[in-house]
């Protein structure tokens, strides 16, 4: 039978930060007087109480690493339990969310989906709105040392072909995956903290700076006012987009450019193709608003730069009425949110990586058919992309688009209209945080879906964020078994 034991004692960990992580929006909120602090001092101590309690129950059955099963298992446990107690403070101080709201708020930030069911952000508690932003800021470092030390250990999607990349840096093989970690932490809050003082600089407070810079780095969304960056038109909007696009670039290369090799960064072909692919798709949208509306060319060009980013990134961020610029706007929106970031970031859905595999793969194919004798091998950065690594690919690919269809007819079936259905469900898998369709449109959130398709939209975020067939996995009955 697995040993749960080492998995409880890193969540109890993980509670036990978290408890005091509360404190800081707990003081800001003590500061400025305004009756919140108390909410996150009680939701410290559940949460710490919790985290303590299970650390020393299972202290003594900590190993020096966990197998596959265990890291199935840790990473289930994270995304869908560390909610539970990171919605607290949404449930018993402003805005007083009953337990699906509550639940459906923490688990879109610490997916860094950025979908919201609060109206009314402009009025929250500093407090509050701070501790959105954290759960944005937690989600994508967690993310991030899922994708590059748990996912290509896991097997997951294909993700196997980067498990000699993630623990080669700088031509040096790290001898451990805490090595990772701390290099990864350092470059994460360099970021972050660059991007904070940029958006001050620009003229944001300093409240709206560290939240939207927390959540533009983790690709994370949640802003500190409903009307999202047009509260912050002109230069906020250019920095947003260049932070957006930052922090959905593979983190491993920040890492090894802070070791002073600039060279991978600029070779990685995915890089490369995300960054090509999203000024292509800015230039056909861009052209598309000037032919069909009166706009400038500099605000056109603006909103479309800072939109097309905030989805293909899976922030969340909005600026303008993005769902009012057309059709063509649209399908190119919706293909850019299902390509996503990058593999090794903490953007979502399908990862430019594997898009450009399964494109060449389908090329190699139909070269097969005009000629059955040729031999026409699948290679990606100049390594044969193996069997297994096909495989997982291919059927990620397919689970993913079944997945949106399935999940979007269980929305109807809930009471959503078909279109909110499908970008609901598009927003979910991806961890996106845009939404669009008739139920959206009076308040610009989520509030008016009906309980069960709020979980049906928690349960395909969690499903996007870890990696699809891990959700899966776990279900089988011969996971279980020895």
């Amino acid at each position: 039978m697995m040993d749960l034991r080492p998995i409880v004692y890193i969540v109890g960990r993980i509670l036990a930060v978290l408890a005091i992580l509360m404190l800081a929006p707990a003081l800001i909120d003590w500061r400025l007087d305004n009756g919140n602090a108390g909410a996150f001092l009680q939701s410290a101590i559940i949460a710490g109480a919790a985290g303590v309690t299970l650390s020393l129950a299972t202290g003594n059955a900590v190993g020096p690493s966990l197998d596959v099963r265990q890291a199935y298992i840790l990473t289930v446990l994270i995304w869908g339990g560390v909610p539970l107690f990171a919605a607290i403070p949404f449930a018993i101080g402003a805005p007083g969310l009953d337990f699906s709201n509550a639940y459906f708020e923490a688990v879109s930030g610490i997916t860094t989906t950025g979908a919201t069911v609060i109206v009314g952000l402009d009025d929250l508690p500093a407090g509050m709105n701070l501790w959105r932003g954290m759960l944005n800021w937690m989600g994508g470092l967690g993310i991030a040392f899922v994708v590059m030390i748990f996912l290509p250990v896991m097997r997951v999607g294909g993700m196997q072909f980067f498990r000699t990349e993630g623990f080669d840096t700088f031509g040096k093989v790290l001898p451990r995956a805490t090595d990772i970690a701390r290099q990864l932490l350092y470059v994460y809050a360099l970021l972050t903290l660059a991007c904070v003082l940029t958006y001050a600089a620009l003229g944001m407070s300093a409240l709206d700076a560290v939240v939207n810079g927390l959540a533009s780095i983790a690709t994370g969304g949640f802003s500190p006012a409903d009307s999202s960056f047009t509260k912050y038109p002109g230069l906020p909007e250019y920095a947003g987009t260049f932070f957006m696009l930052a922090g959905s670039l593979p983190y491993i290369r920040y890492v090894q450019l802070v070791n002073g090799s600039a060279v991978p960064l600029w070779r990685d072909l995915q890089a490369r193709a995300y960054l090509r692919w999203y000024v292509s798709a800015v230039l056909v949208v861009a052209i598309w608003r000037l032919a069909t509306s009166d706009m400038g060319i500099e605000p056109a060009f603006r909103e479309t730069a800072f939109n097309l980013a905030s989805i293909m990134s899976g922030t969340g961020f909005f600026s303008g009425s993005f769902g009012a610029w057309g059709g063509l706007s649209m399908v190119v929106a919706f293909v850019l949110g299902v390509i996503g970031g990058c593999s090794g970031s903490s953007s979502g859905a399908l990862s430019v990586f594997r898009v450009q595999v399964l494109a060449s793969s389908l090329a190699s194919q139909i070269q097969r058919i005009a000629a059955p004798s040729m031999v026409a091998q699948v290679k990606y950065a100049g390594r044969k992309v193996e069997d297994d690594v096909m495989s997982g690919l291919m059927t990620y690919g397919t689970a993913y688009i079944l997945t949106i269809g399935l999940m979007s007819a269980l929305m109807t079936l809930a009471g959503v209209d078909l279109v909110s259905s499908i970008f609901a469900i598009w927003t979910s898998i991806g961890n996106i945080g845009y939404g669009y369709g008739p139920m959206l449109a009076p308040t610009g959130t989520f509030v008016d879906f009906p309980v069960a398709a709020k979980w049906i939209m928690i349960v395909t975020m969690l499903m996007g964020r870890l990696g699809l067939l891990a959700f899966f996995v776990i279900a089988l009955p011969r996971f279980w078994r020895r």
